[in-house]
């Protein structure tokens, strides 16, 4: 008996140490913040606006964004948070998705903008060739996981 109370609390540990580290791995390797500053004028040239919300059906306390979308032709600039984690993409869909279901329905035909690499803003540049005016809508997802984070609607 004494043996199966400790093998469940060792493989318990271990468990919660790997979520930990999916977890915190993420924050410690993401690179530095960007200037706060340079997004806001970055984001003063967009042609669309939107917003990302935490109440979205699909996001919960662990999959989640705020704060404001702003696009330019060349340029997509996030002013806000995300939840951290592994693996994010940035994509634009032509139809509002709001969770794992309804994105992976229409994933086949997104378009992959990037990798979002920090959780406090993001600048990426838009794909040679991309009409963001072709679509409608900003995803952010956790490619690792599948796992929906934000998405924001921006006409």
């Amino acid at each position: 008996m004494r043996w199966i109370v400790l093998s469940a609390t060792h493989v318990a540990v271990l468990v919660i140490g790997f979520a930990l580290g999916v977890y915190a791995l993420p924050i410690l390797t993401a690179p530095e913040s960007l200037d706060r500053e340079m997004l806001a004028t970055t984001a003063k040239s967009a042609v669309f606006k939107a917003g990302f919300t935490r109440d979205l059906k699909g996001s919960d306390f662990l999959h989640w964004g705020e704060g404001s979308v702003s696009l330019t032709p060349d340029k997509i600039v996030h002013e806000g948070e995300l939840a951290p984690g592994p693996d994010y993409k940035l994509y634009l869909v032509k139809e509002f998705v709001e969770d794992e279901e309804q994105f992976l329905k229409v994933k086949p035909d997104a378009q992959l903008v990037g990798d979002v690499k920090t959780f406090d803003g993001f600048l990426l540049d838009v794909p040679q060739g991309v009409d963001i005016g072709s679509y409608t809508t900003v995803v952010v997802w956790c490619e690792a996981f599948g796992e929906f984070i934000t998405a924001a609607k921006y006409q």
